[in-house]
């Protein structure tokens, strides 16, 4: 059914990681489960929604969710140090509008998510998978491509950024081979807060690329 998205390379869990995501996994966890869910049923009420594949340590999520409280914000990721740091950060500014999916996003896709439910979706310096034989695990496919727009409202809008020249070279080919979305690349947004990884990358001179593609 899926190619995975992602390929773990051993999990480092902190003891307080694991205590945030086993105290808050209730309030800010949403269960995997083989079946479409209304997601709107998920937060305190109906605005709307946009999903993160593959957030990281989550820093960018909680600022984003913090500055933008109309909106909604649906996690995806299977990094558990990760899912653990977010929800320390989610509760301690009492954030309401997030919820978190700890499972490849290709399943969630497949299974509870239904079509045309999604107002945006971010993708924020995924793996670029530098290595040849490796161009198969990128995660910017013409599937990947395929499936959000199924799940995009019309004129729903992908987000992408990397700091991988490359890569930034590899999601212009995928984008010019198909007739999903319309759009490129962009300016920096000042609604993507600058993050601890972002800012290691510019200080090694690799040029970050921002893109944003609409549906048609």
């Amino acid at each position: 059914m899926t190619n995975r998205s992602y390929r773990l390379r051993g999990v480092r869990i902190t003891p307080a990681q694991q205590a945030a995501r086993d105290t808050l996994w209730a309030k800010y966890g949403v269960e995997f489960t083989e079946t479409e869910i209304n997601l709107d049923s998920l937060y305190p009420k109906k605005q709307p929604l946009v999903m993160e594949i593959g957030y990281g340590m989550g820093e960018a999520t909680w600022q984003i969710a913090k500055g933008n409280p109309d909106v909604n914000y649906l996690g995806v990721e299977v990094h558990m140090p990760g899912v653990g740091k977010l929800m320390a950060r989610l509760s301690e500014y009492e954030l309401t509008n997030v919820r978190l999916i700890e499972r490849d996003v290709f399943e969630v896709f497949y299974y509870m998510v239904k079509d045309e439910s999604l107002d945006g979706v971010n993708l924020f310096f995924p793996d670029p998978w530098p290595k040849k034989r490796h161009f198969k695990r990128r995660i910017v496919q013409e599937r990947f491509l395929s499936e959000v727009a199924a799940k995009l409202k019309p004129g729903g809008y992908l987000q992408i950024a990397t700091d991988w020249v490359p890569y930034a070279e590899w999601i212009t080919e995928q984008f010019n081979e198909t007739t999903l979305f319309t759009g490129g690349v962009i300016d920096r947004p000042d609604s993507r807060p600058l993050t601890r990884f972002e800012g290691q990358g510019i200080t090694k001179d690799h040029a970050v690329n921002d893109f944003m593609f609409y549906t048609k």
